[in-house]
């Protein structure tokens, strides 16, 4: 069974930083692509980083590009997401997701988020 466990979440003030972290079990951490993606209530859920399955390659979103950085360790089944210089539009529920394919990224498999919460 696939699971993705995010942690990290929090409630920081604008400026600030945080360090999400996504633990993967029961699948081949080192074959797949990974994305953070987010969700504000009521909206659709929006890309934000995704790294391939070596961690050579990486993308962003226009709007966390050069403040957000994707990272991983594929000895430790984890992929992270250090975020820098907060805005309280980054304020969401934060997933990590596992897929196919580089770089058009089919997830197949999703954790169950972690809230973000940016204060002005």
């Amino acid at each position: 069974q696939v699971q993705l466990v995010e942690s990290g979440g929090g409630l920081v003030q604008a400026g600030g930083s945080l360090r999400l972290s996504c633990a993967a079990s029961g699948l081949t951490f080192s074959s797949v692509a990974m994305g953070w993606l987010r969700q504000v209530r009521g909206k659709e859920r929006e890309f934000v980083a995704a790294i391939s399955w070596s961690g050579g390659n990486r993308y962003y979103a226009d709007s966390v590009k050069g403040r957000f950085t994707i990272s991983r360790d594929n000895a430790k089944n984890t992929v992270y997401l250090q975020m820098t210089s907060l805005k309280p539009e980054d304020t969401a529920v934060y997933y990590c997701a596992a897929g196919r394919g580089w770089p058009k990224i089919e997830y197949d498999y999703w954790g169950q988020g972690t809230q973000v919460t940016v204060s002005s």
